[in-house]
């Protein structure tokens, strides 16, 4: 059996392993990263840049202004990978809640980022602090009705119009809200990060490998691989996902966490105008009448969310840990269909299901068609609060990292957290520059192939506003 030593290994290559092999990479730790796939940024889906956690009225403010800071940091970490076009918030006639009810948590959401920008400058991502949200009451959005609609939108008002056209206005309360919550492309991540990863040369990539055992030996950690490979580390990172809980398992540690089974799909609309701002439309999480989201990508592509039990959300798909075993044991159906792939008429069934909820507001968006494979994984939730949306890492015994992010953004935290344990308790911190320094045309065209490679049009690895 062939040896190497390490300084790090990581297990996983989502977006904390990823994160954390570029950060340890570019500080010069000697650095392997085990995937099972072969590219990166393979778990379930992202999309949106939460940046103030607007799309959940269930978290408290203080989960909502960690996301904010967060998001800043995560923008300027990876600004590639932003989509820069604003997200619309509604609340139907059949909710229960009311729209003034946002007001006092976008305004102390507002007056948070101001305070960031005037830190620091580097801060102000999200474009001008007054403009961080913008309310629409009815009057405004049946003015917009009569704009022609720009080529290309510079303002506000020039987001809002394809919305006032095509949602049906009669079943939204008011006023609804524009804010400054940007989408994210994951497939320019998985692009770049490869990318960039292969250039550096204290880290090795391990792709299509799966960690069989750990044990602890002298020097750290033993780690066996299905490729015959033992590798000894001095620092061992967890960033498995949901399956965190197996490699805390080898290792004979315990935590509660749940892991949720979720889906998004891909939706065709070629009649849509090619701006959109992104919608969301409120609702009760697990109910019939959860939250629809309507995430838009070029040449007509839209990603779709419903959180109801028989669209994003699956009946069995929320686990629990136990005891006995820190991994929850999702139902093999599940666990089948994210190693394998989803039946066919499950996709087909499902993204009709998808259109047809968010055409309740969208009418003409009745006529879209399936664009694609869904968008889909397994999440893990550390404790047992299935609400949780911030959370970075926690040290369960000496040299040893489990990564806990539930919103990407988190990977900031994290990492500051790492690279301080890894230096004995001294704070080092990273620096926020681009960590990805490729061309604009390598990441392109990466992106356009990770797209390719998972059954997705080219398209979807490309942003409306860059």
């Amino acid at each position: 059996m062939a040896e190497m030593k390490k300084d790090v290994v990581i297990v996983g290559g989502g977006v904390a392993g990823t994160t954390a092999a570029l950060v340890l990479g570019k500080m010069g730790y000697e650095v392997t990263l085990f995937e099972r796939k072969e590219s990166l940024i393979g778990g379930p889906p992202f999309c949106h840049l939460h940046a103030g956690g607007n799309l959940y009225r269930e978290i408290s403010d203080e989960q909502c202004l960690t996301l904010l800071r967060q998001s800043i940091e995560f923008v300027r970490l990876y600004p590639f990978i932003v989509d820069r076009r604003p997200t619309v918030v509604a609340i139907p006639t059949r909710d229960p809640g009311e729209p003034n009810d946002l007001l006092p948590r976008l305004k102390r959401l507002q007056k948070r980022y101001e305070a960031l920008v005037e830190q620091d400058p580097a801060n102000g991502v999200l474009g001008e602090p007054q403009d961080y949200f913008r309310l629409y009451d009815e009057a405004d959005l049946r003015r917009l009705r009569d704009v022609p609609p720009p080529g290309r939108p510079q303002t506000p008002d020039e987001w809002m119009i394809p919305f006032a056209k095509s949602v049906d206005l009669k079943r939204l309360k008011f006023p609804v809200v524009l804010v400054r919550e940007f989408g994210l492309n994951l497939f320019r991540l998985a692009g770049g990060a490869m990318l960039q990863l292969r250039r550096i040369p204290t880290v090795s990539l391990r792709m299509n490998r799966r960690v069989c055992a750990i044990e602890r030996v002298k020097e750290g950690f033993a780690v066996y691989d299905d490729g015959g490979e033992r590798t000894v580390c001095e620092y061992l990172i967890n960033a498995a996902g949901f399956r965190t809980g197996e490699i805390d398992d080898m290792l004979g540690l315990r935590a509660r966490r749940m892991v949720e089974f979720k889906a998004a799909y891909t939706a065709r609309w070629p009649r849509r105008h090619p701006y959109w701002p992104e919608v969301i439309f409120h609702g009760q999480r697990g109910t019939p009448e959860g939250m629809g989201q309507f995430t838009p990508y070029p040449a007509g592509f839209v990603q779709l969310h419903a959180m109801t039990p028989d669209i994003t959300l699956f009946e069995g798909g929320l686990v629990a840990s136990t005891p006995q075993n820190s991994q929850p044991k999702l139902p093999e159906t599940f666990l089948k269909m994210i190693d394998e792939g989803w039946p066919e008429e499950l996709v087909n069934l499902r993204t009709r299901r998808a259109i047809d909820y968010l055409a309740r507001w969208i009418p003409d968006f009745s006529e879209a068609s399936v664009g694609g494979p869904p968008l889909f994984g397994a999440q893990q939730i550390p404790g047992n609060d299935p609400t949780l949306r911030v959370a970075e890492v926690a040290f369960a015994t000496d040299r040893y990292a489990r990564c806990e992010i539930v919103k990407v953004s988190s990977v900031t935290d994290m990492m500051r957290a790492i690279v301080k344990d890894l230096n004995k308790g001294k704070p080092i911190d990273f620096a926020y520059d681009n960590l990805i320094d490729r061309s604009e045309e390598e990441i392109a065209e990466k992106a356009e192939e990770v797209a390719l490679s998972r059954g997705f049009s080219r398209e979807m690895a490309h942003r409306l506003i860059g």
